[in-house]
């Protein structure tokens, strides 16, 4: 008999609503992926760098050409240097970077303060190290932070905080006074922060994204996890990056070495080549804004309430006293009954918080957005 590690965890609420969606061809704003082709430069980068013979292993820590690229546009962006040398690893994506920076910290015993709802990979990359997470719930609509009750869940056990800004699953993008208040709980405690930023280039209203590296104090004490398949609309090939100061990165590298060891070689030359123009990300913002309006407007006249999306390519569906059902058999009635699938947000809890709400994606072509827009909109109870 196998004694399981992680007993709690078994097929994630993506793959189950994905399939029911293909059984019922339903639109399928569930999963968060873009439902687009990416620029075929960058694949056309990509074959090129194969055909002349880019082929064989990378270095462990990324092609040196793609991390000076990284390391200029942070620098650009948000005024704060890294070392293209000691302070930035290229990963399989921003998942493997999350699972290996927790693996790097975290020891048997300690505790880990989360935001919930939460990217689903974090609890159980806490618990496979023998920690213990520390849950703090968030409430729609608004999904703000209260920094007096983190505080009063530190204590000499705290080894990390992992925040997610823009986030997932609610679209709520982190304000200067929240890193402000964040850098101060950190400061003088042996603790760490993990910054899940993957949306980073995908934030809207003339709001700017507030890095952790915009903030001195606290980029000395946190490793910020990036993504290429967010930003560029290719997710299966698993690329990011992560940037820490050196003496986190040494720690970082040593798991890395041992998990991943390098990652796709022709893939970082392309990348390299492809973010010379600062437009292939620059842009990005007004691209998804677009999109994000588009189908808030299709949703006009709908029972469903809502905040409309800081960030992120996901816009959250409140449903409190329209439906009296809890929110995952909701998602699976509007899949079934009326073609749109989305993920409920209980899943994103480590218990029903009773919010009421679902998730969808955003990421799709103008008329699968306009469609179910309007799908939706029609719907004013399934009582």
């Amino acid at each position: 008999m196998i004694k399981s590690k992680l007993p709690n965890v078994g097929t994630t609420i993506f793959t189950v609503m994905s399939k029911l969606a293909a059984e019922h061809n339903a639109i399928n704003l569930g999963q968060g992926f873009p439902g687009f082709q990416m620029d075929m430069k960058i694949a056309d980068l990509v074959h090129s760098y194969m055909k002349k013979g880019f082929n064989q292993y990378a270095p462990m820590q990324g092609t040196i050409e793609l991390r000076r690229v990284i390391a200029d546009k942070i620098n650009v962006m948000y005024g704060h240097s890294y070392s293209p040398d000691h302070e930035i690893t290229i990963t399989a994506g921003g998942t493997q970077a999350i699972f290996t920076a927790i693996s790097s910290l975290v020891h048997p015993g300690d505790e880990v303060v989360m935001f919930a709802p939460a990217y689903d990979c974090y609890a159980p990359a806490v618990e496979l190290n023998g920690g213990i997470p520390v849950w703090i719930n968030l409430t729609f609509p608004d999904f703000r932070i209260n920094w007096e009750e983190v505080k009063n869940k530190l204590n000499e056990r705290t080894k990390l905080i992992i925040i997610n800004s823009p986030h997932n699953p609610s679209g709520t993008v982190m304000s200067a006074d929240d890193m402000s208040q964040l850098e101060f709980l950190v400061k003088d405690r042996e603790m760490f922060v993990l910054s899940d930023e993957v949306y980073e280039h995908l934030i809207f209203d003339g709001v700017k994204h507030e890095s952790v590296s915009r903030y001195p104090d606290l980029a000395k004490k946190s490793l910020i996890v990036f993504s290429f398949g967010k930003t560029f609309h290719n997710t299966g090939w698993k690329m990011g990056y992560i940037c820490a100061p050196e003496y986190l990165m040494n720690e970082f590298r040593k798991v890395h070495q041992f998990n991943v060891f390098s990652c796709n070689t022709p893939i970082q030359y392309a990348l390299a080549d492809y973010m010379s123009d600062k437009d292939t990300y620059l842009k990005l913002p007004g691209f998804f804004q677009e999109k994000r309006d588009k189908f808030l407007a299709a949703l006009q006249g709908s029972a469903f309430t809502y905040k409309p999306a800081d960030g992120t390519y996901f816009q959250v569906l409140g449903y409190d006293g329209l439906f009296d059902e809890a929110d995952t058999a909701l998602a699976v009635r509007l899949t079934t009954d009326f073609g749109i699938a989305s993920i409920p947000c209980s899943v994103f809890y480590p218990v029903d918080a009773g919010q009421n709400a679902l998730r969808f994606c955003f990421a799709k072509e103008d008329n699968l957005l306009e469609k179910a827009g309007r799908i939706l909109g029609t719907i004013t109870g399934l009582n």
